[in-house]
């Protein structure tokens, strides 16, 4: 029972939410125009110096070819030439103001897919909350772009399979991983659409590029050559090794600090193997899962890209974004079991400003700081890919009999239960 005159806890919600918001925003602002300085490297970097130097050359009408930290697929020119939109700023100004607003429209969309019934606002709170624990680096990078399509794409899905198709397809040529949007979608009529329309769309815009930009596809061969990125899981084994002797060395490669030396090719190999497995599993999971609901979209496209980015070669920084936008997704669901793994997210992107950039010189270094922070960071993804796997498998494959709720209604994004055909 409310006071009266007491505001509704709706309100209230959203004005606590919308206060945190531009409390953290303003910090993050204050953190890329430097006027607070993050302890670290210099984060804004890549946009002043890299993504400048690309933005000229990109408006000459073609892709950085020779430059091998370009490694996207050709739609990222469109991230990279964003700033043109604000041409009375700098180059590295608008791009972080196109961040902010961005951001904003993340929030936006989380808040208002939040509301009514069988929704929630933790969804919101955990974009609201989880972007400002990766620090500057969070408006640093066009990462945040490429998730607002993921976040676009999966929110349309719910209802409209055909716009699910068109952002995943164009998120999927700005940096790939939207792609994996697709994967929950429920078989028959929704996954023929979304998956046609996602070719169509992908297909056009490729053949404009080409037209338009020769190169385009240049970067399916860019990544030939990587060696193990130093935060990744595989690269454990070498900052271990590295306190016995081993005779490998840190470098700048592939525009990453990367390990290289003797066994890294063993080691990156049993990564990509990692990745293959995963691709294994998921498509063991389409194949049995029988089960879909509500939850079903997000919950696919959150363990697939866990389990895809805690076995990559490289997990710099800005992917966790991807899964904060994922995890906001999964919880505006009230029925969502995805809780866990989303705080474990939450707590893993914490960790992930700790040592990029405020102690990146211990990670380097390989000294028990740096070794806490990235055997800490990589088990907190580890941990959270096994449980979101695990809530997955048995909501979709098992079904209805799991978890103590046997014959017990389950709401799709229809209102009804559904039973895909076996």
């Amino acid at each position: 029972m409310h006071m009266r005159g007491a505001p509704p806890s709706g309100i209230r919600t959203h004005t606590a939410m919308a206060l945190c918001w531009a409390g953290t925003r303003t910090l993050l602002l204050l953190w890329v125009f430097k006027v607070v300085v993050m302890p670290g490297p210099d984060v804004t970097s890549d946009v002043s110096v890299i993504y400048q130097g690309w933005y000229e050359t990109l408006g000459d009408g073609r892709f950085p070819e020779g430059d091998v930290a370009w490694q996207y697929p050709p739609a990222a020119a469109l991230a990279i030439l964003s700033p043109a939109l604000l041409p009375f700023l700098g180059y590295a100004e608008a791009f972080f103001v196109l961040a902010l607003l961005t951001d904003a429209v993340v929030t936006a969309l989380l808040v208002r897919a939040g509301r009514g019934p069988g929704r929630s606002p933790r969804g919101a709170w955990v974009w609201v909350a989880g972007v400002p624990l990766l620090g500057p680096t969070a408006y640093a990078r066009y990462d945040l772009m490429v998730t607002a399509l993921a976040v676009a794409a999966l929110l349309a899905g719910a209802r409209r399979p055909a716009p699910l198709g068109v952002f995943a397809a164009l998120g999927a040529l700005v940096k790939v991983w939207p792609a994996l949007t697709l994967l929950g979608t429920e078989r028959g009529r929704v996954t023929r659409t979304s998956w046609l329309t996602a070719a169509a769309t992908g297909l056009g815009l490729l053949l404009a590029f080409a037209l338009a930009m020769p190169g385009s596809l240049d970067f399916l061969g860019a990544q030939r050559e990587r060696g193990t990125e130093v935060e990744s899981l595989g690269a454990l084994v070498f900052h271990v090794a590295r306190h016995y002797g081993w005779s490998g060395r840190i470098e700048l490669h592939y525009g990453s600090m990367e390990f290289l030396g003797p066994h890294v090719g063993l080691v990156s190999t049993l990564a990509q193997v990692l990745s293959l497995l995963a691709l294994g599993w998921l498509v063991l999971w389409r194949l049995r899962a029988r089960y879909w609901s509500a939850t079903t979209l997000p919950d696919a496209a959150f363990v697939a890209v866990l389990l895809f980015t805690t076995t990559s070669r490289v997990i710099s920084p800005q992917y966790m974004i991807w899964l904060v936008g994922l995890a906001a997704v999964c919880l505006l669901h009230r029925a969502s079991r995805m809780g866990v793994p989303a705080l474990l997210v939450l707590a893993a992107t914490l960790v992930t400003m700790l040592e990029f950039p405020m102690w990146f010189v211990h990670v380097v270094s390989s000294d028990a700081r740096g070794l806490t922070l990235m055997f800490l960071r990589n088990g907190l993804l580890v941990l959270a890919s096994v449980l979101a796997a695990r809530v997955l498998w048995r909501q979709t494959v098992t079904g209805p009999r799991d978890g103590g709720h046997r014959g017990l209604p389950r709401q799709t994004a229809r209102g009804t239960e559904h039973t895909a055909p076996s």
